[in-house]
């Protein structure tokens, strides 16, 4: 159900978000089991928002500036663990993966985003 304040919040999304998990198939050429990649949600709206932290290492005297990612999805979203996520905003498109759990919210969640390394 969407309400009048998830609404206007959504409002202010500008990027879309498609999410992919692996799941394995047999081939059937093969008889071999493999992986393929399957989306479980497409052009999902969402925002993407990046911040700049500045943090020090344990036995280090020098800070490091770090920059975090955080996406902005309706919070009927259920992105598991492990699953690409891939962001389109401003022109740019980018694969990040979930890096903890979600904050979720009344009107929203907020989900910690790294750049997408690979399947594991």
């Amino acid at each position: 159900m969407v309400t009048g304040h998830k609404k206007a919040l959504q409002m202010l999304w500008k990027g879309t978000c498609s999410v992919f998990i692996r799941e394995e198939r047999l081939n059937p050429i093969t008889k071999r089991t493999e992986f393929e990649e399957v989306p479980i949600y497409t052009d999902q709206p969402c925002k993407l928002s990046f911040a700049t932290v500045k943090q020090t290492l344990e036995n280090q005297n020098v800070a490091e500036v770090v920059q975090v990612t955080k996406l902005f999805i309706s919070n009927e979203i259920d992105i598991p663990a492990g699953s690409k996520i891939r962001v389109t905003q401003n022109g740019k498109t980018a694969d990040y993966e979930k890096s903890g759990e979600p904050a979720v919210y009344t009107n929203h969640q907020e989900i910690t985003l790294e750049l997408f390394k690979g399947w594991a």
